[in-house]
């Protein structure tokens, strides 16, 4: 039995004490644990249930509310005399010293175990620095595995590097329908389709000068085949790698030289935009081609130029020396951002930094260019052109560095093909920003064009070799 001193309130043959519930539970001695809480928490209750207390009714035996009210309370004793026990079973460790506080193995004092999560500040940290450095280091590793892999993966695959050279899977912006050149603000621009090739058809536009485009609203292919016959003369824009003709920069461009008075048609090579087919140097350098030829024979006298920007003054370069060769070149070439060659553009461009030191370099990634057929010669098609060249580079390219076009013209300067022929560079400064490619921002644009392809409608006059500043 109990040794409480005082009596328990229960209901029937169903109510314990405190004590009795714990020996139960197989705990320490009834009768030190009954001595030392279980009459604290009696006086409690007792003065819970006096007569004169409000609660009086509530925890009377036999109220419904008595049984709640004494879980409630055994509950809350049952966690006290839990921790007492372990004290107990230690040898009564003072409660009032923290370095002699009991452990669960019997254990106490400084060199009892410690909870790393009650101590954060002994444990935690080292193990949160170990395990930030652990993760770091896997993710370096990882990193290190990646840039190793790359340079076999592409060599056993050069596909994957022709992709990279022409980009031509990368549409920007994106969702536009090319068939609506209007959404784009050309609001006197015919969309139509050709076929170089058999079962192979690419997207054209055509745009004409500025001053009809009140004449041109609603009218069909006819009406803008019928105003090659003005005097207005033609450019065909060859874009660089990415993108389609309706690319943001390119759109600007051909709203900038439909203001100065000439026509401006461009299309997307095979591969690019919603033209069918497969990116090659030779099917780009064949659509390009086509084009010409059929615009030549819609035009009598009127001149026509061709314009390359970044990958297309590689493709212009093709054309034009084809052109030569055949005997009937163009009236001008003007490139735009232009390289040598394929091979020293790739090891100029920025993606190519990280690698560029590799030991290597050319064996893994320039010589699976050429496996792809590709080389974009231009340093070698200068001297194979017999037509007036104008070059156009700012010095803060970043893509195409200028000190690739400046080579270029260099070597074009000393073409024998090129003699009698005017060859100009025109370099823009840093300061402008006009990178890669904004050159179309300069407001001396157009005086530049009038100063070298001659008024609209003319023919390029002189032939000197210089460099403008």
């Amino acid at each position: 039995m109990c040794s409480c001193p005082w009596p328990v309130i229960g209901c029937g043959s169903a109510a314990l004490c405190g004590s009795q519930l714990e020996d139960q539970r197989g705990l320490a001695p009834a009768s030190v644990r009954c001595q030392r809480s279980v009459c604290r928490r009696t006086e409690a209750w007792f003065s819970l249930v006096h007569p004169g207390s409000p609660w009086f009714s509530v925890v009377l035996p036999g109220s419904p509310w008595f049984t709640l009210v004494l879980c409630a309370g055994m509950r809350k004793r049952s966690r006290s005399l839990t921790a007492e026990k372990d004290r107990d079973t230690t040898g009564s460790a003072p409660d009032s010293d923290p370095e002699l506080k009991p452990s669960p193995g019997g254990r106490q004092g400084p060199e009892q175990d410690q909870d790393p999560e009650q101590e954060p500040g002994i444990m935690g940290k080292p193990f949160r620095r170990l395990s930030l450095l652990g993760k770091m280091q896997r993710i370096m590793l990882w990193l290190l595995l990646v840039y190793i892999s790359i340079p076999f993966i592409i060599k056993l695959c050069p596909s994957i590097q022709a992709k990279l050279v022409f980009l031509n899977f990368v549409r920007m912006p994106l969702f536009i329908d090319l068939k609506r050149p209007l959404d784009q603000g050309l609001n006197h621009t015919h969309n139509f389709y050709l076929e170089p090739e058999a079962g192979h058809r690419i997207g054209v536009w055509h745009t004409v000068p500025a001053h009809m485009w009140r004449d041109a609203q609603g009218k069909d292919a006819h009406w803008y085949d019928s105003m090659f016959s003005s005097a207005h003369p033609v450019i065909l824009y060859l874009h660089g790698n990415s993108g389609t003709r309706g690319g943001d920069h390119r759109v600007q461009l051909y709203k900038v030289l439909s203001s100065l008075g000439y026509h401006v048609v461009t299309f997307d090579y095979r591969g690019w935009g919603d033209s069918d087919g497969s990116p090659s140097e030779d099917g780009m350098t064949s659509d390009a081609l086509f084009i010409y030829d059929r615009l030549k024979q819609r035009l009598n006298k009127t001149s026509l130029y061709i314009w390359g920007h970044s990958l297309g003054t590689g493709v212009a370069t093709n054309l034009v020396r084809r052109l030569c060769d055949r005997g009937n070149p163009p009236d001008a070439l003007v490139l735009e951002s232009p390289f040598t060659n394929i091979r020293e553009e790739a090891k100029s461009h920025p993606f190519s930094m990280v690698y560029r030191y590799l030991p290597g370099f050319d064996w893994f990634f320039l010589d699976t260019i050429t496996v792809n057929n590709i080389r974009f010669a231009s340093d070698e098609n200068v001297n194979h052109i017999s037509c007036p060249v104008l070059i156009l580079h700012a010095e803060d390219d970043a893509v195409v560095p200028f000190h690739l076009g400046k080579k270029l013209y260099n070597m074009a300067s000393q073409s024998k093909s090129l003699r009698g022929h005017k060859v100009h560079f025109v370099p823009f400064a840093s300061s402008l920003e006009y990178k890669h490619k904004f050159i179309y921002r300069s407001p001396e644009l157009p005086h530049i064009l009038s100063d070298f392809l001659g008024p609209a409608g003319s023919w390029p006059s002189e032939k000197t070799t210089d460099e403008s500043a």
